[in-house]
């Protein structure tokens, strides 16, 4: 495994866990990066020697991503006068390019990623597709390939210069970032999943578990928050029977370790790391990507959604791509080679609201698109 993602509720402790995991990762002798929306609530990281901590988050990642290609804008639009990288105001979803930057370009055994609260952590995890998505429709590759030969000719001095240059000319940047996307490896992405030991947390976290099956993503772990024993009788009582509940639902997600409630967070590294003793770094990632298989009459694309719901999912097909979505969120599958050249026959969510469940597409040879004897033996074998 490569990488870790960090995420959680907000204030569940996200960024300690994070800071803990990389800390102990560097003292196994591993060479670690820690990635943090912020500066890491736990003190000496910067001082261990197998760790390197980097701050990526707020108009100073911003102005990076700026400075970094603002002088390839000014040479293709020299008309304009660019503002420096100090005045530069970040556009919303600029944080999340950033760290997504910052993850391509991390050069370390293992990658440990304070994600921050869970709706910033799940648009991380899907933000490579969706720059891939909408790349290929605004730019598929017929048109890319057109870009490139007008690049050179302005590069030849025999087309003159305008603004569509400025768009071409972050097309090599863009598809840098996405060629070294770490998360499409789900196989090696590990994913720490943070929250209190509460109903209204384990409910929040059921449904990122589907998000991140969406993706390819597996929670490996969930960090949860106790309280200590001891209290008020009947209060205490009364929250042990719902945190025991809450303990049961979390369970079904991925195994619990607990943390129990502190007044204040861990005041240096020891501190850190003893709130994990126990919690082992997880070994591998997610599952493989979704591949075909076999059926009678065709073959079948089976995609993981951990406890989804029928009235929750959505299935269309464009072009090459399989569109899935969970509630309000999307992915775009792209399909293999085999499965391009056939119809989509139906779906059906298979366990529904379980641990197991998963979408179940079927496809069937296009007639269109496959040789009429290739069609025959298909036949012959089904």
């Amino acid at each position: 495994m490569h990488t870790l993602l960090v995420t959680g509720p907000g204030g569940a402790g996200t960024s300690t866990v994070a800071a803990a995991a990389a800390l102990r990762s560097a003292r196994s002798g591993r060479e670690t990066l820690l990635l943090a929306r912020g500066t890491p609530p736990v003190a000496g990281p910067d001082d261990e020697p197998h760790l390197a901590v980097r701050s990526v988050g707020g108009p100073r990642a911003v102005g990076e991503l700026w400075a970094a290609h603002a002088q390839t804008l000014t040479g293709l639009l020299p008309h304009l006068t660019l503002p420096p990288a100090t005045s530069v105001v970040p556009l919303p979803g600029a944080e999340d390019l950033a760290l997504l930057a910052a993850l391509g370009d991390a050069d370390a055994d293992l990658v440990v990623v304070d994600a921050g609260p869970l709706a910033d952590g799940l648009a991380l995890a899907a933000l490579p597709g969706t720059l891939r998505w909408w790349l290929d429709q605004l730019l598929p590759p017929s048109v890319r390939a057109l870009a490139a030969v007008r690049t050179a000719g302005v590069s030849a001095g025999a087309v003159r210069p305008g603004p569509i240059d400025a768009v071409i000319g972050a097309l090599p940047a863009l598809e840098r970032l996405l060629r070294s996307d770490r998360l499409a490896d789900a196989s090696g992405t590990g994913v720490w999943l943070t929250g209190e030991a509460r109903g209204p947390a384990a409910a929040a976290l059921r449904r990122a578990t589907t998000v991140l099956g969406l993706h390819g993503l597996v929670p490996a772990a969930v960090v949860a928050r106790v309280l200590p024993a001891g209290g008020p009788e009947d209060w205490w009582r009364d929250r042990a029977a719902a945190q025991e509940a809450a303990l049961g639902a979390l369970a079904e997600l991925a195994p619990v370790h607990a943390v129990q409630e502190a007044p204040e967070g861990p005041a240096d590294g020891a501190a850190a790391l003893a709130l994990l003793d126990g919690l082992d770094l997880p070994a591998s990632g997610g599952p493989p990507a979704p591949a075909p298989r076999r059926v009678e009459g065709g073959w079948e694309l089976s995609v993981p959604l951990p406890f989804a719901d029928r009235g929750a999912i959505g299935l269309t097909r464009w072009g090459d791509d399989l569109v899935i979505g969970v509630g309000e969120d999307r992915r775009s599958l792209r399909l293999d080679s085999l499965l391009r050249r056939c119809e989509v026959t139906g779906g059906r969510l298979a366990d529904p609201g379980a641990a197991t469940a998963r979408l179940e597409v079927s496809f069937r040879p296009d007639p269109q698109q496959w040789p009429a004897d290739l069609l025959a033996a298909e036949g012959r074998t089904s």
